[in-house]
């Protein structure tokens, strides 16, 4: 759904109020498929570490203003509340109704634009948040620039087998419904054609995420392992 302004026309799309939703599943039961890596402890230590670490970036970041955790893990949530978040305990559903639950706080809010920040990005931080934010900026500059101005944007840095999203900058909030899932990179950009959205791909450090094994031995081999998740 796209903001208007005052003459009832859809508003140009604008990043000058950007908040981030970080969902979360749960802290015990999360990256199961990690269990020939790591044991339960280990996969803990993990996944804390890992939303610790990407809150503190969210948070760092100069172009976002807030940022929540929604999870409907009470743990999850005290991780998050520990390390400056909101929190906005999940009243049911899956992962795309979760957001749907972020994206009503981002409007109470009255923010313009909607940063969704999964909690599972080894190279996360501040510099790495900003450099897609300044990609987003300069694609808006660019058709105002045209005398085109986009009245809104779809954004995202997909994952390292092109077919999930690891990334998502929606402006305005409400741009295009969640489609996250198998094949989410094919239906986000489908979703942002059919809105008549600006649209931005952007690969990056952010396109590696830690689902399995494979993932974790990448992670290690460009010194992103064991304590480096941790920031200081």
């Amino acid at each position: 759904m796209q903001d208007l302004d005052p003459s009832g026309t859809p508003a140009p799309a604008d990043l000058g109020h950007v908040v981030a939703i970080v969902p979360v599943r749960g802290l015990e039961r999360a990256k199961t498929r990690l269990g020939e890596a790591l044991d339960p402890e280990e996969r803990r230590a993990l996944v804390e570490g890992l939303l610790r670490r990407t809150i503190r970036s969210a948070i760092t970041t100069p172009g976002i203003r807030a940022v929540a955790v929604v999870s409907p893990d009470p743990e999850a949530l005290s991780v998050a509340a520990n390390a400056g978040a909101v929190t906005l305990p999940q009243g049911g559903g899956g992962l795309n109704e979760g957001l749907a639950e972020g994206r009503a706080w981002a409007r109470e809010l009255g923010a313009t634009a909607l940063l969704v920040v999964p909690a599972d990005l080894p190279a996360i931080g501040p510099g790495e948040l900003e450099l897609v934010l300044a990609a987003a900026r300069d694609r808006l500059a660019r058709s105002r620039a045209a005398g085109t101005a986009a009245t809104s944007l779809v954004a995202l840095v997909p994952d390292r087998a092109g077919e999930g999203t690891n990334l998502l900058l929606l402006a305005p909030p409400g741009a295009i419904p969640f489609q996250f899932g198998p094949g989410s990179r094919a239906a986000h950009a489908g979703a942002a054609a059919r809105a008549g959205a600006t649209y931005l791909e952007l690969e990056g450090p952010l396109g590696l995420d830690l689902d399995t094994p494979d993932d974790l031995l990448a992670a290690e081999a460009v010194g992103l392992g064991g304590s480096a998740i941790d920031l200081p």
